[in-house]
């Protein structure tokens, strides 16, 4: 495994120390994030090894399997490490071939929070993501409802902290008028740089931004170009974009996912990769920035 003092980490509150590279349980479950793994045992290993690689940070959700990662979660970790959090989400169900069904009404809400907290084998949750319907994050539409609700759980101490998914930065204002905010989870990337100013926002009042999709929605040039700056440092193209969203603000953290752990391995390896000012403004210009 990588050498753990490269993950450095971010603290967000008094009971909430995140490291920046953290792990995103999704690919644990079969086919389309449904049912169950191909190989357990592999599955349990690379949970294992997550722990053991220094990682402090595990990204999951009920509507994983559904409920095959969590339980996954629990077999190889439980009784928990005292410094591991893990980050949760509600806002979605599956369908019986595996769609995803939106599921916002506060009782559906409550309702994900519980099957979360069992199937993790749990008291309370480090921290619950509201995710919206919106994968963009560009709506404007009103979650106050959605995340009162979740709000009252954090006061009857069934949640620690919160955070939202896919949401806009008038969302996450809303939102903050109803109970703190210490992660925000939406897509950014290397092609992707839409939430630039919401990042920037993030980094300023210490709420951690979980980039997700490091490779998503690349065309081919810039692909190409990713590819080159990756040879030049003699490291694998998902290495160098994972390097570069760490070192875009101090408030990212990271939840790449995988089941392999060679996978696993190269993706925490990232962590310990610096990428110099004339590599940085090669990928900068990719996005336009």
């Amino acid at each position: 495994m990588a050498n753990s003092a490269a993950l450095t980490a971010i603290t967000l509150a008094d009971d909430l120390t995140l490291t920046r590279m953290g792990y995103g349980a999704m690919q644990l479950a079969g086919p389309g994030v449904f049912g169950p793994p191909k190989d357990r045992g592999q599955a349990v290993a690379v949970l294992r090894a997550v722990v053991e690689a220094g990682i402090t940070h595990i990204d999951t959700s009920d509507f994983y399997g559904p409920a095959v990662v969590n339980e996954l979660i629990r077999e190889a970790l439980h009784p928990y490490p005292a410094d591991l959090r893990i980050v949760t989400k509600v806002g979605a169900r599956r369908d019986a071939a595996g769609g995803w069904i939106p599921a916002q009404e506060p009782a559906a809400l409550k309702a994900q929070v519980h099957d979360n907290l069992r199937h993790l084998g749990l008291d309370t949750l480090d921290v619950v993501n509201l995710r919206t319907p919106s994968m963009e994050g560009g709506s404007t539409a009103s979650i106050a409802e959605q995340f009162g609700a979740l709000a009252e759980l954090r006061e009857q101490g069934l949640i620690r902290h919160l955070g939202l998914s896919g949401v806009s930065g008038v969302q996450l204002t809303e939102a903050q008028g109803i109970a703190p905010v210490v992660t925000v989870q939406n897509l950014y990337n290397l092609a992707n740089r839409a939430d630039d100013a919401l990042l920037d926002r993030c980094a300023a009042e210490n709420i951690a931004y979980a980039a997700f999709f490091p490779l998503g929605g690349f065309n081919s040039l810039q692909s190409h170009t990713l590819t080159d700056v990756a040879k030049r440092l003699d490291a694998a193209p998902q290495q160098v974009a994972l390097a570069w969203l760490l070192q875009r603000s101090s408030s990212t953290v990271l939840i790449p996912g995988t089941s392999s752990p060679a996978h696993l391995r190269e993706n925490i390896a990232a962590a310990a990769l610096v990428l110099p000012a004339d590599a940085v403004a090669e990928l900068d210009a990719i996005g336009g920035r």
